[in-house]
This record gives C-alpha cells, structure tokens and sequence, in this order.
C-alpha cells in the first residue's frame, strides 16, 4: 500500500509542483473530513469509469472523499418510460408516490452501480443510500413527498471511513415516522456539508462547471459577495441553476470564508484538489472590495504592515513603506483592495496621463482564490489604459503577462501596458514618463534593431507597424524568422519547457526547412531559448487570445506554417480552439496543428499520425493531426503485422519498461540567481533504487489507444493487455509482446510478416536478435525482434524498441510536420 501511494503521488507531479502536490496531500490526510464530492446523474450514466478511476486514485493516497450522488436523468428517462411527465417548480422535483417508487429504485441500483465499480478497482465502498439525512415534508402540497433535511447523522459515514471504505450516498431521506422522502442532491450535499464542515466541497458535472447562459462560455469564478444579487436576476439564471446558486449560497453563509464549493468535471479531480490553479468554477463569498483616494482611509498601519509582508521593494530593503507613500502623494491616485487587504493596489493617475499601476501586492491565498482578479477588474473598469512595471524574476510575472496587451523587457525588468493599441503611442507614452521620472529609462526600448537583423527591442523594430495589439505580440514580433529559404516553413512551439519539447528543438534546429517562429513556456517566458541556433527566440507565455489574434496575422506578426502542442493531458482544447477560430475565413484555412497530447487521439475529425502504419496522404492533406503516444506506437508497431493471426479469444498481452524521462519533468522554480529555471525529472534513478516499478496497471490510456486504431487498421475489434513500467534507465522503451494465434506459424514466417510490412520503411529495422535499450537510445526509429514461437506453435514473443523521446514523441512529430507541410517526410530525420 505504501507503494502504491508513492507511486500514485509521483503521478500527481504531473499536474503541480511537488511543492503543491505535497502540501496538499499533508493537508488533506491531517484532516478529519477531507472532501464532500456531488455527482450528478449523468457523471454515473456517462462517465462511471472515469469517476470510479479518480476516486479509486484518491483512495489509494489515503483519502476518503464522501460521496453523494443524485439520478436526476436516469430517472427522468424511467419516468417518461412508463408515461409520467416530469414535473419541476423552483427547480424542485415535484414527487408522487409512482415517481418516489421509481426514484427509490434507481437511487439504489446507480449507488450500488458506483459501489461495484469501485471494488472491481479494489476499492472498499460502502452503500449508504439511506440512514443519513432524516427530514419533515417541505410542501406537502406544493411538492408531495419531498423532503426537508432537518438533521444529518454522521454516524455510518465515520463507520464506513474507520473501516477503510469509501462512504456512497444518496439524496433520499427518512421523515420520523420512516416514510422515505426525495430531496434534491444538491440541497443534500449542502446541508451534508455544513455539518462535516469538509476541507472541499466539490460539485461534478458533464460541463466542467457553470457555463454562461448568454456567452456559453464558463464561468472560471463567482464571487458571491460581490455577483450573487445581479446574477440572481440573469434570466437565464432559473431552476437548477438557481437553486444551486441559492444552496451554495446559504451554504458558505455557514462557513468559514475561506470555504469554497467548485463545480468540474470528473477528469479535472486530481487538478482542482492537488494544485492552486484549480479547474472548472470556483464558488466563494469572497470579501468586499474597496476603492479609496486616501492613504489614511485605507488605513495607513494596515497597509504598512501588508506592505512589509508581501511588497518585494521593502522586504529586500530597496525601498521603506515611507518612500512608497510620498512617491504615491505627488499625484492624484487611487488604493484599490479587498476587506481583509489579501491584496492591495496603487494607481497613480494625475490628469491628462496615462496612470501607472505603481505597485499590486497580494497573498497567495488571494490570488488561488481570485480576490486578485477582482481588484484587477476594479482597476480595468476605472482605467482605459495603464502602465506598469515589474522585475523579470518575479515569481508572478506568468500573471502579468496574461494581463496586460504588450510587454517588453530590458536589464532583467519588464514594462507591461493594456489599452495602447498604436506602438508610435506606446514609444511616445514611455518617453514621456521617463522624461517626467514616472519611470527608469532602463525600461524603455533603446538601440532598437534594423529591420532585417535580430536585435534585442521588441517595440522599436516594430515602430513603423500600426496595430500591434495583443499583450505577447511585442515579443512574438522580436521572434519573427528573416527565411533565406523561400521553402521554409514556420513553426510555434506552444509548451515547450518538457524532454519532448526540448527534443523537438533539437531537430527543428538541424532541419533544412523548418524553423522556430515561437516557443511558449509560463514558466520560462523571458529567458533565450538557448539550444536553438538558428536566430534568437525567447520564451513567451502566449495565452488563447495572443494565438488567434496570432493566427489571424493580426499586428503584422505574420501567422506560423504550423503549430505544435506540446502541452499535458486536458489543457490543449482552447489553445486549439483559438488557431481554428483565428484561421476562420481564411482562404487556406488555420495553419497544420500536430498535438502531442492525448486529448485528440480518439476525435473522428482528427488524423491519426503514425505513418508507418496508416494512410500517409491522410496526413499530408491534414491540418489536424494527432500524434500517437510512445508506448501506443511500440504496442502498435509489435502487434500490426500478427493481427490477421491473432486469437480474438486470447488477446495478446504487451509489458513496456520505458525511461524514467517518460514520467515527464517538473521545473525547479525560481532561482535566486536569476537564471533560468531547471527542468528535473518527476521520477529520478535514486528512487527507483535501481529496479522496475509498475503503475497504471490497467486502463492505461495507451492500452485504449492502441485498441482503437489496430482494431481499425483490422476491420474488427482488437483487444490487447498492456502493463507500463518505469526503470532507472534515462530514455528508450522496450515492450515484449505474448501473442496467442489462430492459426501456427514458424519463427521464420513471423519475421517474413514483419519485413513485409516494414521491409521499405526507412525507420525500421527488423532483427532475427532481442533490440534492446543500448540499440535504440538516441535513435529516431523502431527496431523488432526476437521472433520466437512456443513449441505448440500457437504463441509468439516479439520484442520491440523505440527511444519515447524521439520516435516516441518527437520524430513522429516531425514525420508529421513534413508531410502535413508537403516536405519530405524524412527531411531533418537521420535515419543511419
């Protein structure tokens, strides 16, 4: 069990820091009620494998979340079955004996569902459907057997948890007499909660939160203090979504402030309880906010005393609180902050200037949740436009890039601004704060290169171009290619920090055709990209909107050939989004878009990129193209030639040993040196303590993805056992394959299946010799062999390598890119 949990929180680094993955564990196993997680009907109908794998996750680090979950569809779809209307007022169920019959039934078939799921995972559950909540009739009249929680009994719920068991509730509940009663999930998780009083309180639906009923985008926050009154009167606003708001909102009237209920989606679990940036909606009353023209309104000792704590200025004695205030009083300004003072902002504005954010100081807490982002929005609404300026090695500077439309930096400091849309402007606007001390010049744009040349200045270059208007296309601009080659093809590296992303740069760097235009890193964004060679590019923080007003050549920063994703798992789709609605209209269309993600490997619309396997026109007339994942291309590439032999009755079973690279990276942080962070591995040699060691042990997302594309290659469904394991070795996979057949074949008829497939494929190399890591570590191929048969002739082992980095991940990027951008698909790729 220990093990397993090691196993399991070196996975969550994946997501966070090691920092944030620990603190919260620490948090979370110290606490004697730990999460109450809601899960809607639909979650249970549609995504029962995927709740029952992230609470099983949760379970296995030494958590017991409990769990409540409505039935709301199942039993509309019943009731419509057996000719009962459904029937709601003020977003409550209205409830008949049928209907009660009916939902009684459901609740304990959908919780017994979840609860056999879990143990088939090896998951103690314990049924709760009833006992918990014992309530009067709400209406009788109005809703008819509809329940008011009058009291909640904590009792089964600590009995499941002292005996090692995951508490699955229901929403029914027992009036005194014993009648049973429906009540709405939603009330019950929030009366549930105010008795347990949990750490997290967490709300899971199909949507991944509450979407805008106008915009139908999602609502990242809700300040209750600040929003509830207005949006209560949204009129899209109305039935569940209003009672939710309004439980929730009687709900942390309860608690303490610091509580919060977010609503996600099931994949987003594990981020929004293991790191700060959190996932889906975040619901909090929040604390009022304040705007005032008077030091001493504000409080002079408290601002001194937030000044002290979280200014960088007067902790490392640059300046004193005193300094700070007289700078502040030479002009006219404004304070800006919360209640509490998590956070504080000044504005220096006097008549007829553009004002100058002189300085934002928040907590943590403030900014994870979003009391930052409330002042800012204070600030957005006062000023149409706005300077300021931070040091480059600010912890926080990923922040302020997102929030500004330009930037630029000069001596290790960085010159934010939104609302100059003319970059004349913009120089006009620096020299006259710098003239009248509002600034150091050392901020401002001097020595700014010829066009042409690959100067330092971002905004000098650019002087002569009259809109650059997104906060990242001052430093996309610095980063355009000057081609000597009329074929050359540009590229955006958009999440470039990891092994793969660094590997990509390596063979863009030697390829004949191809160059770097962009590379995105948040946590790199202002450091040189030091292992490219061909011209100088810097890591930006590009967010959603620089890509499509990048795609849309917008700022005369003409658009990429071609974008790479090279984000995690579930972040990908709105970077995707914006290249697409930025290409919109486009005569050409968006530029070719490879993502090395899983989140497009099972998408009708998108290619499926391993050409050795699958139609190469397909690719090369692509502009979507997802690239397969390292073990999912060694699984295929064993198994391909052996499916029409293959026993449809005895899958064939597939154990990958791969680098301990394949764990991905996670980055050292800040320095204090200034210099660039590092990038380390998540999981390291020492900890291994020079063994094997086996995680996902079923349903990794590659056994899914190798299934599915063999078993269209095949025509027919192909199922497949697949084992990963991680070793002390830095980068090469080996997987064996045991594949039962349908009919016998020779060791000698095997291989010849093999070189007929394989025979003309540059990047294979077929062996009669077990390839092992030595062979394929460094190399851009896959390599096959062994071919050894049982003596019944029935089963064979076959051995396959390929370096995860590279034909794993890179190279196949690259195969893609050639084709997709009509070059040859081999250019920049050795193939001795």
């Amino acid at each position: 069990m220990t093990e397993d949990r090691e196993t399991i929180t070196r996975l969550l680094y994946s997501l966070a820091s090691r920092t944030e993955v620990e603190r919260y564990l620490r948090i979370f196993s110290t606490a004697n009620k730990f999460a109450v997680l809601k899960v809607g009907g639909a979650i249970l109908t549609n995504e029962l494998d995927e709740l029952a794998l992230s609470l099983s996750f949760l379970h296995r680090v030494g958590l017991y979340p409990i769990v409540l979950h409505g039935a709301g569809p199942q039993l509309n779809e019943i009731l419509e079955r057996e000719g009962v209307e459904p029937d709601y007022s003020d977003g409550i169920r209205i409830t008949d004996a049928q209907t009660l019959r009916v939902a009684r039934r459901v609740f304990l078939e959908e919780n017994q569902r979840l609860v056999e799921k879990l143990e088939s995972l090896g998951t103690r559950a314990r049924p709760i459907p009833l006992g918990v909540f014992t309530a009067s009739f709400l209406d009788r009249e109005k809703y008819g057997l509809v329940g008011k929680i009058e009291r909640v009994d904590k009792e089964p719920i600590e009995s499941a948890i002292r005996a090692g068991c995951l508490p699955i509730l229901t929403s029914l509940a027992l009036s005194e007499d014993g009648q049973i009663l429906n009540v709405n999930a939603d009330v019950a998780a929030s009366e549930l909660s105010k008795v347990l009083e949990p750490l997290k309180i967490v709300y899971l639906n199909e949507k991944g939160g509450l979407v805008h009923g106008k915009t139908g985008e999602l609502i990242e926050s809700i300040n209750l203090d600040e929003e509830y009154d207005d949006l209560m009167k949204e009129e899209w606003v109305k039935f569940g979504t209003k009672l939710k708001l309004r439980e929730m909102k009687e709900l942390l009237d309860h608690l303490p402030r610091s509580s919060s209920v977010a609503i996600i989606s099931v994949d987003q679990l594990q981020k929004e309880l293991f790191t700060d940036s959190g996932a889906g909606t975040l619901i909090r009353r929040g604390y009022k906010l304040f705007r005032t023209h008077s030091i001493e309104e504000a409080g002079a000792e408290r601002l001194r005393a937030v000044l002290q704590e979280l200014d960088e200025d007067v902790r490392e004695n640059r300046k004193s609180v005193a300094q700070i205030f007289s700078e502040l009083s030479r002009f006219p300004y404004t304070i800006y902050g919360d209640e509490n003072m998590e956070c504080v902002a000044f504005v220096s504005h006097p008549p007829g200037e553009v004002p100058i954010l002189t300085r934002i100081v928040a907590s943590r807490n403030a900014m994870m949740t979003n009391i930052m982002e409330n002042v800012w929005n204070m600030i957005r609404k006062d000023h149409k436009r706005l300077v300021w300026t931070v040091r480059a090695d600010n912890e926080n500077r990923a922040w302020h890039f997102e929030h500004a439309d330009g930037s630029f930096t000069r001596d290790r400091r960085s010159l934010f601004y939104y609302g100059i849309r003319d970059v004349g402007e913009v120089e006009k606007v620096m020299r006259f704060l710098e003239d009248n001390n509002r600034v150091e010049r050392a901020y401002l744009p001097l020595n700014a290169r010829k066009p042409g040349t690959r100067g330092y200045s971002t905004l000098a270059a650019s002087a002569t171009r009259p809109q650059l208007a997104t906060r990242a296309h001052a430093q996309l601009a610095a980063q355009r290619s000057y081609a000597t080659d009329a074929n050359t093809k540009r590229v955006a590296l958009i999440g470039a920090r990891g092994y793969t992303g660094r590997s990509l740069v390596q063979l863009i760097n030697e390829h004949p055709s191809l160059e770097l235009s962009h590379v995105s890193s948040r946590e790199l964004a202002g450091f040189p990209l030091e292992e490219y060679t061909k011209g100088q590019v810097t890591y930006t923080n590009i967010s959603v909107d620089d890509l499509k007003k990048l795609e849309r050549g917008e700022g005369d920063v003409a658009p990429p050939d071609a974008y790479v994703m090279a984000l995690p798992n579930g972040v990908c789709k709105p970077f995707v989004d914006a290249v697409r609605e930025g290409g919109a209209g486009k005569p050409q269309g968006h530029g070719v878009i490879v993502d090395l993600s899983a989140d497009h490997r099972f998408e009708a619309d998108w290619t499926y990129g391993l050409p050795e396997l699958y139609n190469r026109e397909a690719v090369r007339s692509a502009k979507l193209v997802s690239n397969p994942g390292c073990y999912a291309t060694n699984t295929q590439m064993l198994l391909a030639p052996l499916l029409p032999y293959i026993d449809p009755a005895n899958p064939p079973t597939v154990m990958g040993v791969s680098g301990y690279s394949g764990a991905g990276t996670v980055s050292s942080g800040k320095r204090s040196d200034g210099k660039r962070p590092e990038t380390l591995p998540k999981i390291t040699p020492e900890s291994l303590a020079g063994g094997v060691r086996p995680y996902a042990l079923t349903d990794h997302i590659h056994e899914r993805e190798a299934r599915t594309h063999l078993g269209a290659l095949a025509g027919q469904e192909i199922k497949l056992a697949f084992t990963p394991m991680v070793a002390p070795w830095f980068q090469g996979i080996i997987s064996t394959a045991s594949i039962p057949l349908r009919e016998k074949l020779t060791s000698k008829q095997v291989r010849e299946l093999y070189e007929q497939k394989y025979g003309s494929e540059p990047l294979v190399e077929i062996r009669s010799a077990v390839p092992e890591i030595k062979d394929i570590a460094l190399k851009h191929g896959f390599k096959v062999g062994g071919f050894q048969v049982h003596s019944n002739g029935e089963r064979v082992v076959v051995v396959g390598v390929i370096d995860n980095l590279l034909k794993g991940a890179a190279t196949q990027c690259l195969q893609n890119l050639n084709l997709a951008l009509g070059l040859n698909e081999f250019a920049g790729i050795p193939t001795a």
